[in-house]
Formats: structure tokens, sequence, C-alpha cells
């Protein structure tokens, strides 16, 4: 950062988070300058509502882009759910929000959409580039957060929103701003996606040979509870002892530490140690690839009664990893849980360990224990690499957009 200059002066603004900001710029409410717009939900039991051709937003698909601008969405509505609920068409170059589960992530609209109840639509108020704005939004996560209301979930409402304190330098500096962070935000995501492609190639590969040896393999086939151990290791809960549990992420996508609780605010379901080595499956998201292999960094930790724990007794624990990572491990989840509410399909790891696989050889299990180690070893130097890059790209959109640095003749 500092080989960029800052401005030639400053102003205190009476907004504590911004410190100074450039003399010439100006602090004010987005309301002065943007209108705040809520979404809808149409009803969700009328077929000529769904599968329509306009996009309908919500904070799922604001957490799943791979740049500033969003085009489409999981879900789509007809004109007939359009004008049934209390939803609105945006213009391209509207900031979508999400104000709820979680409040914070954004993107531009390209195209003119709508969204849910979830979602909060900034539109200006005259023709204008809102990239500047999108930018400083996405460094007020923090922010907004503490602006939130609620009991079951947090929620920023249109007023607060509305109300929130920017930084805005006049309208051509906005832009030149705006096209640095453009292109300099290009160059770290650039980085950032060669380390994930490093591990993505590693993954497929492991993928790979598994599935080959299902295919091609010279192994009788067994079912799986012959050929793994259901792990339990009770939990007694101190009611004065912190423990760490933990939660998984889904498409294969690894383990999350939750934040340590007292025994006493665990509530009441029966826990169970880990251990590295242990195979750890969701019992509701399976289905969704949610298996994950503990590494010596889960040592002591606990995972509920809703996360079944398997060990491998007739090949190696990694096999089966690798196993549940390709299409066909992921077609037995998907068969094994059962479920017609939405997303809520519970594994049954009773018909799971009845399902039949092809015992693996044990030369292709050794190279697939390797790979799978080699894995993690490169992704724990991977995602320190890209915990850098978030942190610099973070950094230099704070600094831009607060007036920290003067990029006008940035070449």
């Amino acid at each position: 950062m500092s080989r960029y200059k800052p401005y030639p002066k400053y102003k205190p603004n009476g907004v504590e988070w911004l410190g100074e900001v450039p003399e010439h710029w100006e602090v004010k409410s987005i309301k002065r300058d943007f209108f705040i717009v809520n979404g809808s939900t149409p009803k969700s039991t009328e077929s000529t509502y769904w599968n329509g051709n306009i996009i309908w937003v919500t904070p799922a698909d604001l957490s799943k882009r791979s740049n500033i601008y969003i085009t489409d969405s999981i879900r789509k509505i007809t004109e007939d759910g359009l004008y049934s609920c209390g939803t609105t068409l945006v213009p391209p170059g509207s900031i979508i929000l999400s104000s709820r589960a979680p409040i914070g992530n954004l993107a531009i609209a390209k195209i003119p959409l709508c969204t849910n109840q979830g979602c909060k639509s900034i539109i200006p108020t005259t023709i204008k580039d809102t990239r500047f704005l999108y930018y400083y939004l996405s460094i007020s996560s923090e922010q907004l957060n503490q602006l939130g209301r609620g009991t079951t979930f947090m929620e920023l409402s249109a007023d607060e929103l509305g109300f929130f304190q920017a930084p805005f330098p006049p309208k051509n500096e906005q832009t030149t701003i705006a096209n640095f962070l453009d292109r300099e935000t290009a160059r770290i995501d650039t980085l950032i996606g060669k380390q994930e492609r490093l591990i993505e190639l590693l993954q497929e590969k492991i993928i790979a040979v598994a599935m080959d040896e299902q295919i091609n393999g010279a192994g009788k086939f067994e079912r799986l509870r012959h050929l793994v151990d259901i792990i339990e290791r009770p939990v007694m809960l101190n009611p004065q002892t912190e423990y760490t549990a933990l939660g998984l992420y889904n498409r294969g996508r690894g383990l999350f530490h939750k934040p340590a609780k007292h025994g006493n605010e665990m509530g009441d379901s029966d826990f169970f140690y880990v251990e590295s080595g242990d195979l750890i499956l969701s019992g509701q998201f399976a289905w969704e690839g949610a298996v994950a292999l503990a590494k010596d960094t889960e040592n002591g930790c606990v995972v509920s009664h809703r996360y079944p724990v398997l060990r491998g007794k007739k090949l190696h624990t990694e096999y089966l990893l690798a196993l549940f990572m390709t299409d066909f491990g992921n077609f037995l989840l998907n068969e094994c849980s059962r479920g017609a509410a939405g997303r809520n399909r519970p594994l049954n790891t009773g018909l799971l360990l009845s399902e039949k696989i092809r015992i693996p050889s044990e030369s292709t299990q050794n190279i697939i224990k390797k790979l799978v180690h080699k894995k993690f070893e490169i992704e724990q130097k991977a995602n320190q690499a890209i915990k850098l890059l978030k942190e610099r790209r973070t950094a230099l959109i704070s600094a831009a957009v607060t007036g920290k640095i003067d990029v006008r003749e940035v070449e």
C-alpha cells in the first residue's frame, strides 16, 4: 500500500469508522441518492408463478458469484408471479444486498431482476455508476450487521440501510476509483483462482482413481457395513468445560470449527469426540456432498448425533472419502437420504451401510491415501495464500473507497 500516495487535504466527517476523508468528498446517507426497494416471494404452491424467465434473487444467489455482477438466479418466476406479490423489477446497475441470513452479501444487477424479502435493492435516483458504492458496501459488512434487528435472525431494514452513511467523491472520481478497483481486484482474484485450481485438480485426480477402481477393479462387491465401523466416543458434558463442535461444508469442501461453548450451552443433543482420520458425514446434507475427513486439527473436537462417524476396517478410510466424492458415491448418499421437505433430507445410515461397493485393491488404496494427504498439505498452503490475498484485496478496497489513498493518477 506504500506505493500509493494520500490525498493533499483531509477533513473530519463525524462517522467514526470512516475517519477523515478527502476535503472535497461528501459524506451522506445512501437514501439521498438512492431508492431502497424491498423484495417479496410469490405463493409457493401456485405453479403458474414459478419456472418463468424473470431473475428472482435470494441471499443464496449472492453467495455464489464469481464477479461483482449478477445475471442469473437459482429460481425464476413468471410475470404472474411478479405481479402477485410485493417484489419489484429493478433496473440494471441496481445494487442487490442481502439483508438477512446473512446481512452484507451483494452484487450489481447486470439485467432487470427482482428479489425475495431477504434482499434489498439500492437503485440510483439518476443515471450513475454504482460500482463505487458497491465497493464501499463490500467492506462495510460489520457496520451493516450492527444495524440488524431481530430475535430468530438478524435483519437490516430499508430505513436503517437508507440512513447508512457513505463517502461520495465527485462522480468522475467515483468512476476512476471503481475502474482502479476493477483492475486491481481482478489481478488478485486471478491469483486466488490459481490457488483454488491447484486444489481442484488434485481433487479431480483422487475422484478419477477411486471411480476407475469401482468400474475396472478386480475386487469382489461387499456391503459397506462389513467394510467400516461406526465410531461413537460419547462426551459427558461438563457445564464449565468448553467444547468445539464441528460443522461440514457441502460439495466436499471440508470441515469448519464452530465457536467454542461451555457444556451448559451445548443444548440437548448427544455429542461424540472426534479423532484424526475419522470420516464425518452430515446427517442432514450428506446428499449435497457434506462429507469430510478429520485431520489433526480436529482432535478433541465434538460432533452431535446428527453427524455419523465412520472408519474403515477392511479398507482405508481415505478411500471411502474419495468414493463418496465420486458421482457413484454421491448417488449412494442421495439414494439413502430420504425426505420431501425441500433440503431437509436426513441420511439413513442403515440404508447406506447396506449398499455394496467393490473392494479396492491395496495398491489403489495406498495411491488414494497418499493423494488425499497430499491434497491436505496443498490445501493448507493454498488456503494460507488465499487468506493473505483476500486480506490484501479488502485492505486495498477499504483504502480506496475511504480516501486513504489517491488513485486518480495511478496507471
